[in-house]
């Protein structure tokens, strides 16, 4: 299995203290664990997309960059960029640049977002967001491959001149993933395409998380895909992993604060059931408890999700020595335990995208046309 850390960059005062960092010392923060994961080993590092509530990550392209400029190795990931809300053309410019500034180490995962707040923030009627979304990928999945696109459609104006957006990607298309929390429509979407599939097992029963598997499966395979290129992510609940010698210790320790976010509603996904860190730990997708419990978990959810990419976010109220003493421990004592019980060709010799960083454009492997081919 790869793992990645998450920040949707959530900027709230600690609930027990009421401790605030400043906006500024919280960018920071997210650039910092991300070096900090890189060195210990994880796979890839995502920074999420909001525009509306107590989060700072309306530009997440820019952070990316930002992160792109200290790193050399981890993947980076938009989880997601809401693309419902956006203009494809400037999607395509925006997560091209950050391609080229990191050399070929960025995967763009889209969704239409779980804040119903943007869409009239941006001009946009909510009942719209299904069909925005799907218009808005076939644009930037043709702005990505192709040169000279003319283009018409239901909510943007048309690109009546032939169009090639700068700068290019740095070695071909990136790969897109489809976040999604329970919506089958982004599923077959996403299995249409052959792309893979980020579920966000986050407030929802096990079983539907189930469902969407299973249907995206059935569609990616009827639309003839290689099953052996179907990947899927998970995500990990609301509130951050939270690691202790035991899991009693991590409950007493962790409990109150969860608790204290739920019950203000700040926590990102804050409608979740999961009410109090006994249910969260028992019924939920939290990872909060021991290491051995922990890597447990994420291996019962495997059994059942056959996911690829575990998905984890910390707990960003903590002070930040906090935050990556848990990030290190997750690194050296569960991450070992659950890639050698769940092997995976993500990334590795078996993905035609495994070699994009490498700067071999991704059309030679992944049965993409090349930029100005005949189509």
């Amino acid at each position: 299995m790869k793992f990645q850390v998450l920040d949707i960059i959530p900027h709230l005062k600690d609930p027990l203290t009421g401790r605030i960092v400043s906006t500024a010392e919280r960018l920071e923060q997210v650039v910092r664990t991300a070096q900090r994961a890189e060195e210990l080993g994880f796979d890839s590092f995502s920074v999420g997309e909001r525009h509306a509530g107590e989060f700072i990550s309306s530009s997440p392209a820019a952070v990316l960059a930002a992160i792109a400029a200290v790193t050399t190795r981890i993947r980076l990931q938009s989880g997601v960029t809401v693309l419902s809300v956006l203009d494809p053309v400037r999607v395509a410019e925006d997560y091209a640049t950050v391609d080229q500034l990191s050399r070929g180490r960025l995967e763009v995962v889209i969704g239409k977002g779980n804040e119903v707040l943007q869409y009239p923030l941006f001009g946009l009627d909510l009942s719209d967001q299904w069909d925005l979304l799907e218009e808005k990928y076939w644009l930037l999945r043709r702005l990505w491959r192709e040169e000279a696109v003319t283009w018409q459609g239901r909510f943007r104006s048309p690109l009546t001149e032939p169009t090639t957006t700068t700068p290019r990607p740095f070695a071909g298309p990136l790969r897109v993933w489809h976040g999604s929390a329970t919506s089958l429509r982004s599923a077959e979407l996403a299995a249409h395409c052959g792309d893979p599939l980020f579920t966000a097992n986050a407030i929802q029963p096990r079983e539907n998380y189930r469902r969407l598997i299973d249907h995206y499966t059935e569609k990616y395979l009827a639309a003839g895909h290689d099953p052996a290129q179907r990947y899927i992510a998970s995500g990990s609940g609301a509130g951050g992993v939270f690691l202790a010698d035991s899991t009693a210790a991590a409950k007493r320790d962790f409990g109150p604060v969860y608790e204290a976010l739920t019950a203000a509603r700040n926590v990102p996904g804050n409608n979740t059931p999961f009410r109090d860190i006994d249910h969260a730990v028992a019924e939920g997708p939290a990872l909060v408890g021991s290491p051995e419990d922990v890597a447990a978990k994420i291996l019962d959810y495997h059994a059942e999700y056959g996911h690829s990419l575990q998905s984890i976010s910390l707990p960003t109220t903590l002070p930040l020595g906090q935050q990556l003493e848990i990030l290190e421990r997750f690194a050296t004592e569960v991450i070992p335990v659950v890639r050698a019980a769940a092997p995976t060709t993500l990334w590795e010799a078996g993905d035609p995208w495994a070699d994009r960083p490498s700067g071999r454009p991704a059309y030679e492997f992944a049965g993409v046309p090349a930029e100005g081919a005949a189509r």
